[in-house]
């Protein structure tokens, strides 16, 4: 219950971004995903549509938990999220308007729930980054689960209070059931170095204060794009054989019912999964997935069609039930 209420304060303080454009009628959207990759998406709505877009940026649950307080008095006509138990959390609120064939049908079924309420539209892959003067690629573990086993013991690394890494948890639980995924996060718990962010996770493996970490794929394509600053003495791992490891944590888009602009609402998420959004998400710096078949992401990010993923029902992960396990285990 504190945890709740203290969610819910600093989710009624998240403060509005100023519409990206001036003049046409306009639609206010949560965006819990990437502030910049909206913000380079955004105008080109705009530019396409004449309709301007307010986004008022936050963290998942934060906004998930603003718009079930708000219920039908809430503004927004959108909401984004960076990961999908947020979304989900809304849907099961019942404030989530059915979406056309227009919006879902260019995502891929496993990618957005059987309901109609909300479509996933961009995703990132669950991987490790090791450090290459200190591992060798032969003694990297098959399955995500075997970090918690006294091998890896003062080698890892997380973040654990992100979004991020609890939507991972959320894929564990699933998969794995809450006994064997406690007894995960306990494991790793005793092995690992805790940080705050994903990007200081990648910065301690290259510095080599860790071995390996427990990352999403775009923090090392970024960084090697721009830099190499924080990522030229690691690599990647990725996951195979549908472990846990390599879930693909989805975004979701998703229309209030409350909207009253419900029209242009969802020509936004129209624009989002159609091939001219897709492709400005895959031309932007973000180097997140499109979900759409007819996008795709350039060299050297490992294509989409090559990852492994386990069979993971979007809908049903867990947040709530993440929160008490992190919390019993200690990381919350």
């Amino acid at each position: 219950m504190k945890r709740t209420a203290l969610l819910l304060s600093a989710a009624l303080m998240t403060t509005p971004l100023t519409a990206c454009g001036i003049g046409g009628p306009e639609i206010v959207v949560y965006n819990a995903q990437h502030e910049q990759l909206l913000e380079e998406l955004a105008p080109k709505f705009e530019d396409e549509t004449g309709i301007d877009v307010e986004l008022r940026n936050g963290k998942d649950l934060e906004l998930a938990s603003q718009l079930i307080a708000e219920g039908e008095e809430s503004p927004a006509d959108v909401f984004l999220t960076e990961n999908s138990p947020a979304m989900s959390a809304v849907e099961r609120a019942g404030l989530l308007a059915p979406l056309p064939a227009s919006v879902t049908d260019p995502i891929p079924p496993q990618y957005r729930p059987a309901s109609g309420l909300w479509t996933g539209f961009v995703a990132r892959s669950t991987v490790l980054v090791y450090n290459t003067d200190l591992v060798d690629p032969a003694e990297l573990p098959a399955s995500l689960l075997d970090l918690a086993s006294p091998e890896w013991e003062g080698r890892i690394s997380f973040s654990p209070t992100g979004a991020d890494f609890q939507a991972i948890v959320a894929a564990v639980l699933q998969l794995e059931g809450e006994e064997a995924t406690r007894a995960w996060l306990e494991g790793i718990k005793a092995n690992g170095t805790v940080y705050d962010g994903n990007n200081v996770v990648l910065e301690s493996v290259n510095a080599g204060e860790s071995e390996v970490g427990i990352i999403y794929h775009y923090y090392w394509y970024r960084d090697q794009e721009e830099s190499g600053e924080v990522s030229d003495n690691s690599e990647l791992y990725f996951f195979g054989n549908q472990d846990p490891g390599a879930f693909v944590s989805v975004s979701g888009a998703g229309m209030l019912a409350s909207s009253e602009k419900k029209a242009d609402a969802q020509k936004f998420l129209e624009f989002l999964t159609d091939e001219l959004g897709q492709q400005g998400l895959a031309d932007s710096y973000a180097l997140e997935y499109p979900l759409n078949p007819a996008v795709s992401l350039e060299p050297p990010v490992k294509p989409f069609a090559d990852l492994q993923p386990p069979p993971v029902d979007v809908t049903s992960l867990d947040s709530e039930k993440v929160v008490d396990l992190m919390t019993e285990v200690g990381f919350l």
